[in-house]
């Protein structure tokens, strides 16, 4: 593990479902501090339609500029589940009926009527994968090259990361601190420019609101190093009340 190197992922989330407003995505969040948690920064999130051409091209473009990808939805039984699919073409390797999946799936399905067609087709993997454990319905993720392939359900989501931990080669864990002030940002940015400027390992972030009949915002300051996050911090603290805006640690 290089503690000083930044390891980054993406996620994909497949489904036409997603993109129509007809369900909310819940993955992002989870995912993101799961990632944090083993030292990995997401980088970029795409939604992308139950569409083969669209899932390789997005697959393809983003395994490659990050160490690690994951992908969620569209692994289910029926014929617009077609992420194994993609993920193969992109890789360009064949699609077959992984056999310890068909196993953990003929015994999961013993009582419950038997494998037929579609569950079967939970078993399918692109060539050489490894499975990821789900211990909530039987059906396994899939790993294969640097690509995690997850369900859409976020609790069934939560259960693979649960099997993923500590498996994951990742760096410092980015740490971070929230101060909010009733402050406009218009009359802090020079403040904010100017802290992260003078603390090149750290990151703010600044998120406004409007409460009470009134303007203010919470600032996230991160990095991996906790010295510099609270000398930064600090620093920012200090300005905003030297600007007659006293800071609330934790955020507003």
């Amino acid at each position: 593990m290089e503690k000083n190197r930044i390891y980054t992922a993406a996620l994909i989330i497949i489904g036409d479902e997603i993109l129509s407003g007809r369900t909310q995505d819940k993955n992002i969040a989870q995912i993101a501090s799961w990632l944090n948690v083993q030292g990995i920064r997401l980088a970029e999130v795409r939604v992308v339609a139950d569409v083969m051409d669209n899932i390789v091209e997005a697959v393809n473009i983003l395994r490659e500029r990050n160490d690690y990808l994951f992908t969620t939805g569209g692994i289910g039984p029926t014929h617009d589940d077609i992420t194994v699919d993609a993920i193969a073409s992109a890789l360009g390797v064949d699609v077959v009926v992984h056999p310890d999946a068909r196993a953990i799936l003929e015994r999961y399905y013993e009582t419950r009527g038997g494998l037929n067609e579609g569950r079967l087709r939970m078993a399918r993997a692109p060539e050489g994968a490894d499975l990821i454990p789900n211990e909530k319905t039987g059906a396994p993720g899939i790993k294969v090259e640097n690509i995690f392939i997850m369900a859409g359900v976020p609790h069934i989501t939560a259960g693979m990361l649960d099997a993923l931990t500590g498996t994951l080669e990742g760096g410092a864990q980015l740490l971070s601190r929230q101060i909010g002030a009733w402050s406009p940002e218009s009359e802090v940015a020079a403040l904010l420019r100017n802290t992260e400027k003078a603390h090149e390992n750290c990151q703010i972030g600044s998120y406004p609101f409007f409460r009470e009949g009134t303007v203010g915002a919470n600032f996230v300051v991160r990095s991996t190093n906790q010295v510099e996050l609270d000398t930064c911090t600090d620093m920012l603290i200090r300005g905003l009340e030297e600007l007659g805006y006293p800071a609330t640690e934790g955020g507003i």
